[in-house]
This record gives C-alpha cells, sequence and structure tokens, in this order.
C-alpha cells in the first residue's frame, strides 16, 4: 500500500498549476494522477444509473406503501360503497374510490415510514446518525506521495488552490491511484470546504 494525498481542484487548468509546482518540487510525473469525480450519486455503479441498489434513507418504505394502501383502499372503498347504496349509482364509484384510496394511502404509508427514523433522531438530541462524508465533484489531483514529503505534498495543494485535503494508504500502479472508490469516506487531513 502506498501513502496518497489528494485534494480537489474547480478546473483542470488550476490542477495542471498544480501538478507544474509538484514538479517543481521533486514529484515525478508517474507520482501525479487527476481525473474528475462526480456528484454523489452519479456514479452509475449500476444499469440504471446512482451508486446504490436503494437509497438507505427509504429503508421500509415499500412497507408503508402496502400497508398505507390496503388502509386507505379499504376505507375509501366502503365510503364510495356507502355513497352508492345512497345515491343507487354504479359499482363503478366503490371502484374509483377504492383506486383514489389505494393511490392516496400508498404515498402517505411510505412518506410516514421512510421519516419516521428522522423524526426519532430529532426526538433523542446527541444520538445523531450521519451520513459519512462524501467527496464533492471537481477535479482530483492525487498524488502518491515519498516517505517524509507528506507536509511538503500538502503545503504545495494547499497553495495552489486545492480543497478537501485527504490522505489514503491506496495501491499505486502505472501512474495511477489503481482502487480509488468514489463512495469511500475520505479521511481529511484539513478541514472541508464549500462546495464551490
Amino acid at each position: 500500500m502506498s501513502l496518497i494525498v489528494a485534494a480537489r481542484f474547480q478546473t483542470f487548468d488550476q490542477a495542471t498549476v498544480a501538478v507544474q509546482k509538484l514538479f517543481t518540487e521533486g514529484f515525478t510525473e508517474d507520482d501525479v494522477h487527476t481525473f474528475y469525480i462526480n456528484t454523489a450519486g452519479g456514479h452509475a455503479r449500476y444499469p440504471l444509473g446512482g451508486d446504490r441498489v436503494a437509497d438507505p434513507d427509504a429503508k421500509g418504505g415499500h412497507l408503508g406503501a402496502v400497508a398505507g394502501a390496503s388502509a386507505l383502499g379499504l376505507l375509501f372503498a366502503l365510503l364510495g360503497g356507502f355513497i352508492a347504496t345512497r345515491m343507487a349509482a354504479p359499482i363503478l364509484i366503490v371502484i374509483a374510490a377504492a383506486g383514489v384510496g389505494a393511490y392516496l394511502g400508498a404515498l402517505a404509508g411510505a412518506l410516514w415510514i421512510v421519516g419516521r427514523d428522522k423524526r426519532k433522531v430529532r426526538a433523542t438530541p446527541g444520538d445523531e446518525e450521519e451520513h459519512p462524508a462524501v467527496r464533492a465533484a471537481g477535479v482530483m489531483l492525487a498524488l502518491h506521495v515519498p516517505v517524509g514529503k507528506e507536509a511538503l505534498a500538502r503545503q504545495v495543494l494547499r497553495e495552489t488552490g486545492g480543497r478537501d485535503i485527504e490522505r489514503a494508504q491506496g495501491r499505486w500502479q502505472n501512474g495511477k491511484w489503481q482502487d480509488f472508490d468514489p463512495l469511500t469516506p475520505p479521511e481529511r487531513v484539513e478541514a472541508p470546504t464549500s462546495n464551490v
């Protein structure tokens, strides 16, 4: 495993300036890897896009949808049946009422279940569970750092406009960070900056 220091830049031109400065400090072309990181959720790891099979915050939403559709569908069908018998209307009113109830129930049930964990977190302060840090979109300049040059690398990246400087242990091969995973939370060595 190799020590890797990386920073985010707004443009490839800014990253190129940093690369030139790194070359003057003794780093080689094989030590530098520049690439673009998409926004969170835009890494297309699945055929229909996205980074995960399902949104972790949507856990249990399907159960809420089924329960809500069943409960409100039945309630609206009974209400439609009552109205239909009072007005001597066709059975179509019962079917339409059940459909509307099922639709509204599925929506309300899913939203109730999906939002439930967030309501619990707000109710118990100090017990908040946050999402792991994600990398902002931008040009990433990754640098393979020899022993003893980490401080110099971080200083050059910071001075040339690098943001969200991080360090990692990774596999560096053929001048590239081979095992880079945009979903792995970064190990920041400096406080993250705004997403500008």
